[in-house]
């Protein structure tokens, strides 16, 4: 069996001063995220996993879980205040993410990861064209060749369902779901090993929402980019996700198979998500 693309280890990030009973005083068992000693947030705490090549790994839960947190995390949106997350590069060498310097993480973000957010706003650039975005992508990457430049944004609008026409049409006059598809086509552009997916079809019709979810699979199966899903959608996580982490109040209290986990949950929260959605 291959390296696991990435090594997460005790995960943690605790925002305000922190103290020694943080991580004992908070969690599920305690019924918050945070330190009635000291008031800070434990956003995350004590998350570990591994995912694999090729693998989509599935964070589940409610508002304020942690899953978007630990992604942040591993998209160097931010940085843990304990724990490891080793990224492995596609030339073998290992990152730990809590303590790369500034220029490898923007290596990392600009050339090896990529991000889709459930608001396109956050992640197109609405003052430049359909293919500007996906050449900033590529120029971030150190691809300088125009032509190169061009080819890719081609292929990438026309493997996610852009008329290939609207190349040098603005983002803001797309739908909804075409923005999504963008953001997917921008993201894909310097070639990832690793792409993040948070709620990227919350607020679109269930039609829209089939097709970006069709997409995301033929993506995965076509290139074998290894993905972690944030959703609160069971039905979204169970067409995705082969494995799933449940997340509450910062912790993982569930972790498995996905089907397994949706089919017989073992956990009190786990229950009552499934139970919600039926």
């Amino acid at each position: 069996m291959s390296d696991p693309v990435l090594r997460v280890r005790d995960l943690t990030r605790i925002h305000g001063p922190g103290c020694p009973r943080c991580r004992e005083l908070t969690g599920d068992h305690h019924g918050t995220n945070i330190c009635p000693v000291c008031g800070s947030v434990v956003a995350v705490s004590g998350v570990s996993f591994d995912l694999w090549p090729g693998e989509i790994l599935g964070l589940m839960g409610e508002s304020g879980s942690g899953k978007s947190s630990v992604v942040k995390l591993l998209h160097l949106d931010d940085r843990p205040t304990a724990g490891s997350a080793v990224f492995r590069d596609r030339d073998g060498a290992l990152h730990d993410l809590a303590t790369v310097d500034e220029a490898v993480a923007r290596r990392l973000r600009d050339g090896r990861f990529g991000m889709v957010h459930q608001n396109p706003h956050l992640g197109l650039n609405y003052r430049v064209s359909a293919g500007g975005n996906i050449a900033e992508r590529l120029l971030c990457s150190g691809e300088r060749r125009f032509a190169a430049i061009r080819e890719r944004a081609l292929a990438l609008l026309t493997r996610t369902e852009i008329p290939a026409g609207r190349i040098d049409d603005q983002p803001g006059r797309f739908s909804g779901g075409m923005q999504q598809r963008l953001q997917i086509a921008r993201a894909l552009a310097p070639q990832p090993e690793l792409l993040f997916l948070d709620e990227v079809t919350t607020g679109l019709d269930l039609s829209v929402q089939a097709r970006i979810l069709d997409l995301i699979l033929e993506i995965q199966r076509e290139l074998g980019v290894a993905m972690i899903v944030v959703t609160h959608d069971l039905g979204v996580v169970r067409l995705l996700a082969g494995r799933t982490l449940v997340l509450r109040h910062g912790r993982v209290v569930e972790s498995g198979l996905t089907d397994q986990i949706l089919e017989d949950p073992q956990h009190a929260y786990t229950q009552q998500l499934v139970m919600s959605a039926l």
